[in-house]
């Protein structure tokens, strides 16, 4: 007898759930349509959440000028840097664990499991907060900010602080609920849209906007962990907060290797993600750090594709792979790279017919520098894309350490390009070093991927 869904009925009931031909990994359209609506709804969720970032990033933009919007993206990175050097990203180990779990379901243990992510997200939060702070102490002129901007810093660490992610971002997930996931965070979005727009009404300052930033995050983060909790009670799960929290980790063995290596490999992509907009200031200046922050902002509209696919499809990914149903996992993960290439192909060539324009409406003639930076990330996004699905194949794999590997020798690429092109090229430098990174993690995690899903085709049949 087959086992029941312990997930809400939109998993429970979709074609893929339940057709015989996906569980025996003749994967067919059933598949992949089951999943649309879910893809559809994170693409427009996140997209109208990116635009309406991007339109607040205008308004911050137009009522700061170049120099102090410099400052303002100068603290945001430094925090982010910080928060991102630090993340454990207990998502991934939750969803591969609990994905683990589901055929001996068992509600008090799945808590715990939770209650472990949970605390892993606390901790790290707080060390993260305390490092915004004490890198502003250290690094402050070195990175293009002055002293005076070390109230700006202490501020925004309070958000840092409380910016619990991957606990929530597992509990959605898993439950299936991507239209809460996708439309979310657009509330938040709205709300610092209308801060931002008094602001510039007003004309207020630089310390005006940190507050807002601040204060929305702490918002929105209130909001998915009140959702999350929600989240998990419809699962089934017993709350978290009640769980039996002794021994962990001799309960959930291998829970924290995996989490330690997504966290280094994290630790390696924040290097090259959010060390190159600081890289940036301590070499140009604010300005020139404002500028490739528009760049990267741009960008990431395209980005957000990629990762509203892959949130839809990597818990499906790591079922597949625990049910062996590897030729099924082959072709998800085939499919999935070819639909983001397409992706990334279209963005840029409208990035490069409209690029200019839009910067010059939305942001400003004076931010029209950024048109250059944008074209040669956006080709860089386009190898970044391809390679997501290769990582979270990795990732269901079980093989956290390749990922980790990749992304070592990746990490190493990309400085020794930005050093040598920044003092040539200045800004265009960091985008060309985002280039080699992306290349090299392409192919890469393609060749490992392919190997050993192959390997395990040749088992099964042996």
């Amino acid at each position: 007898m087959s086992q029941p869904s312990r997930y809400p009925a939109e998993i429970a009931d979709t074609p893929a759930a339940n057709d015989p031909a996906t569980l025996s990994g003749e994967l067919g359209k059933s598949f992949f349509g089951s999943r649309l609506v879910s893809i559809l709804h994170l693409f427009g969720g996140n997209i109208a959440n990116s635009l309406l970032m991007l339109l607040g990033t205008a308004l911050a933009a137009r009522t700061l000028g170049t120099e102090q919007f410099g400052v303002f993206v100068l603290v945001l990175t430094l925090g982010r840097f910080s928060e991102r050097l630090v993340r454990f990203e207990s998502w991934q180990p939750l969803i591969r664990f609990a994905a683990s779990e589901e055929q001996s379901f068992d509600s008090d243990r799945m808590a715990s499991l939770f209650l472990y992510g949970l605390l892993l997200d606390t901790a790290s939060c707080l060390l993260a907060a305390a490092l915004t702070i004490g890198g502003g102490l250290l690094l402050m002129q070195t990175i293009g900010l002055q002293p005076e901007d070390l109230p700006l810093v202490i501020i925004f660490a309070a958000a840092i602080a409380l910016n619990i992610r991957g606990f929530p971002t597992a509990a959605l997930r898993l439950g299936g609920q991507f239209r809460t996931l996708a439309y979310l965070q657009t509330v938040s979005s709205f709300v610092r849209i209308v801060l931002a727009f008094v602001a510039f009404l007003m004309g207020l300052d630089v310390l005006a906007f940190i507050l807002i930033w601040t204060g929305v995050q702490i918002f929105d983060t209130a909001l998915f962990l009140f959702i999350s909790f929600r989240s998990l009670k419809r699962q089934g799960v017993a709350s978290p907060l009640k769980a039996q929290w002794l021994n962990l980790p001799q309960r959930f063995p291998g829970f924290m290797s995996f989490a330690w290596s997504t966290n280094i490999s994290s630790t390696r992509r924040t290097m090259t993600q959010e060390a190159d907009t600081l890289l940036v200031g301590a070499l140009g200046g604010a300005s020139s750090a404002g500028f490739y922050h528009i760049a990267k902002r741009v960008a990431k509209v395209a980005m957000q594709v990629g990762a509203n696919v892959q949130a839809v499809m990597y818990p499906d990914m790591a079922r597949l792979w625990a049910k062996l149903e590897i030729r099924a996992f082959r072709t998800v993960t085939s499919r999935l790279q070819l639909a983001l290439l397409a992706i990334g192909l279209a963005a840029l060539v409208a990035t490069i017919l409209l690029g200019k324009q839009a910067i010059a409406l939305v942001l400003g003639s004076e931010f029209v520098e950024a048109y250059g930076l944008l074209i040669a990330q956006m080709v860089a996004v386009i190898l970044i894309l391809h390679s997501a699905p290769s990582r979270s194949a990795l990732l269901s794999m079980g093989r956290p350490g390749v990922v980790l590997i990749v992304a070592a020798l990746s990490t190493f690429l990309f400085f020794i390009t930005a050093f040598v092109t920044m003092p040539i090229y200045g800004a265009l430098g960091a985008n060309l070093a985002h280039i080699a990174f992306g290349l090299l993690t392409a192919v890469a995690l393609d060749v490992v991927w392919w190997r050993e899903s192959r390997k395990a085709i040749e088992g099964s049949t042996d």
